[in-house]
């Protein structure tokens, strides 16, 4: 793994044990969002950096026996935590960066990224790379279960313009990636940006 993705791996490392017992609530704000993806029966959808999975049971239940539920996250502890949980059992977890997925181009229907995009080191490769595995005319969900100022607040910090969730960064970010933003909500109780795979 590269240098640069040292801190994030020890971040959440240090958190993974309790990570969802320090999020009880999410659960019903993590199925709304996978709602709005628009999964149909036999997709195939990626959680990218799916942590301990919480995303996957809604995933898989929305793809059905006959799809494909993959979750890739960067740290082992965080897939350990995962597969203690029981989520496992809704896909197939690998241990891999985000930014370099060992998968094939144009592979996916779909991808659902909770959090992922605010650790990763260079966001638009990042971006680009999830574009590479969705074919064209699939779907990426950018989410997470509080809002931008809820987020800011809870580290301590003050939301500024430079944000690169802001909806004036977001939208020229996903353009220069490979995707086109449909949909954009940053609300208290959720961030939900939809973005559809151009090309």
């Amino acid at each position: 793994m590269a240098d640069d993705h040292t801190h994030v791996q020890e971040f959440f490392t240090a958190r993974a044990a309790d990570w969802d017992t320090r999020f009880p609530e999410d659960g019903p704000a993590f199925a709304i969002a996978i709602a709005a993806l628009g999964l149909r029966p036999g997709d195939a959808v990626l959680d990218a950096g799916c942590g301990t999975g919480r995303a996957m049971p809604a995933l898989r239940a929305a793809v059905g026996p006959g799809g494909t539920v993959l979750g890739a996250d960067l740290t082992a502890a965080m897939l350990g935590a995962a597969v203690r949980a029981g989520r496992a059992d809704s896909g197939h977890l690998i241990q891999a960066d985000a930014a370099r997925l060992p998968l094939r181009s144009r592979a996916l229907d779909a991808v659902f990224a909770a959090g992922l995009v605010s650790h990763l080191p260079r966001p638009e490769p990042g971006l680009v790379e999830l574009a590479r595995v969705v074919r064209p005319g699939g779907s990426l969900a950018l989410f997470h279960p509080i809002g931008r100022a809820a987020l800011a607040a809870r580290h301590g910090r003050q939301l500024t313009d430079s944000d690169l969730r802001a909806e004036p960064n977001l939208g020229p970010l996903l353009a220069r990636s490979g995707w086109r933003l449909s949909s954009y909500a940053d609300e208290e109780s959720r961030f939900l940006a939809l973005a559809e795979r151009t090309g």
